[in-house]
């Protein structure tokens, strides 16, 4: 590929920011220090759709889809760490922290009080759904665009 002046746009270090452009377009940086700002710095909003948790295979089977951002009642089964295999409820999804608090999985501290502690939502499988209408309209959405994406695959070939 020959050098396109154009699309050039240095990262101020000197650094080749112009690979970025080529790839994804010019406004999406591939520095690994902004994604990171990006990621630790993002508002609630962005980290309900981060903080996603992968749907157990007879919920996959049922929605035709694979991950839902988590909530709080849904019904969790931890699949990776010291509490693997335990299933619980979801007490609080702590967006600050970026984790989540299941029912039954706690420490005790050396007063005697039980803490919770987190869990990333990563690690957990969603074994069943709280649904309500906004929930229940997003599956559909989901399954819609999965529906339309089979056809458009079914006409190519």
């Amino acid at each position: 590929m020959k050098f396109n002046p154009e699309k050039f746009r240095g990262d101020g270090r000197g650094g080749f920011g112009w690979i970025a452009c080529r790839r994804y377009g010019c406004d999406v940086s591939s520095s690994r220090r902004k994604s990171r700002k990006a990621h630790f710095s993002a508002p609630s909003s962005v980290r309900r759709k981060i903080m996603s948790s992968s749907l157990s295979k007879e919920l996959r089977a049922k929605y035709n889809t694979r991950s839902i951002p988590i909530r709080k009642d849904d019904e969790v089964r931890i699949v990776r760490g010291k509490y693997k295999g335990r299933e619980g409820k979801v007490t609080q999804v702590y967006r600050k922290k970026w984790v989540i608090h299941v029912d039954r999985v706690q420490r005790d501290k050396s007063n005697g009080a039980s803490v919770p502690i987190g869990i990333h939502p990563s690690k957990v499988v969603v074994t069943n759904l709280k649904l309500d209408k906004d929930r229940r309209a997003i599956l559909e959405r989901k399954d819609r665009k999965k529906a339309e994406k089979s056809e458009d695959v079914e006409m190519t070939d």
